[in-house]
């Protein structure tokens, strides 16, 4: 057959309607055509060639390792409209002070955190026999990150040294609330039931053999004692901590005696019966 012929043909079967070529096996158009399987849409098409994988450069910073607070941020527990509830989960999670403290600088529940400058978390030497309990952080607490550091602080310091006590020597520090109230102003109930659930854990990890309570915030939220200061300072109370009970002295916080300091006999006696009890104390188990 000559080219003339062939495109003749063409031509021919172009007015008879055909608008499509095919092969010289005839197909059955009536028949569906099977699906495709799951596999082949994972098959490269042919000739396609793959791209080489990056090469991480020698001068590429490596990726820092995500410090405690991040951690307990990605694996703390959510209770959507329950930040109480979250509270306690987080707290609970926490074996160790710096677990708590990350896991403490992680939770968001609390509008107080919103607000303040910083987490003041403790101060003091760790696993200490004494653990002093105070009411919220002030303004220089509040910068400086750490408990009793401004003229409240100095004078505790004060208070403690002729009884042979010392925060860097054998005493820890903390506060009911970690972060301090807008302008000093009493936090309410429900600031204050988010922040529990640290303090709680907060004194059995510390583990201490005896607790002083300074001011009436700290007996209230620690004892549940709503009793005034006056009433509840200078008479031994017992706290439950890791299986025992260990005694606890309500005094008159050093702030208040700044404004009273006529009530610092009254602190004094109180001191000279911790010094007392504290003498007392049974060694530690383990201890040299």
């Amino acid at each position: 057959m000559t080219d003339l012929d062939s495109l003749s043909a063409l031509a021919w079967l172009v007015d008879a309607g055909a608008d499509e070529a095919v092969g010289d096996e005839p197909v059955n158009r009536l028949v569906a055509k099977p699906a495709p399987k799951p596999t082949d849409f994972l098959q490269p098409p042919p000739g396609h060639r793959p791209l080489p994988a990056p090469q991480r450069s020698a001068f590429a910073p490596a990726r820092p390792a995500p410090t405690l607070a991040q951690q307990a941020r990605a694996s703390a527990p959510v209770i959507e409209g329950d930040e109480i509830g979250t509270a306690m989960d987080i707290a609970a999670r926490a074996n160790t002070l710096p677990e708590l403290k990350a896991a403490l600088e992680a939770y968001d529940g609390c509008s107080l955190k919103k607000l303040a400058t910083n987490t003041v978390f403790a101060d003091g030497v760790p696993g200490a026999r004494i653990l002093c309990i105070g009411e919220a952080p002030g303004r220089d607490e509040d910068k400086a990150g750490l408990p009793f550091v401004g003229r409240a602080g100095k004078l505790l310091d004060k208070m403690l040294a002729p009884i042979g006590l010392d925060r860097t020597k054998n005493v820890y520090i903390i506060n009911v609330l970690p972060w301090r109230p807008p302008d000093n102003r009493n936090p309410d109930p429900v600031e204050v039931a988010k922040c529990i659930p640290f303090l709680r854990r907060h004194i059995e990890l510390a583990n201490p053999d005896m607790i002083v309570l300074l001011g009436a915030v700290a007996v209230r939220n620690v004892m549940g004692k709503t009793d005034g200061i006056m009433a509840t300072r200078g008479k031994w109370l017992e706290y439950h901590v890791n299986g025992r009970m260990v005694p606890v002295m309500p005094t008159l916080h050093p702030a208040y005696l700044l404004r009273q300091p006529a009530h610092k006999k009254l602190a004094w006696r109180d001191l000279l019966a911790i010094e007392e009890k504290y003498l007392a104390l049974p060694a530690r188990e383990g201890a040299a």
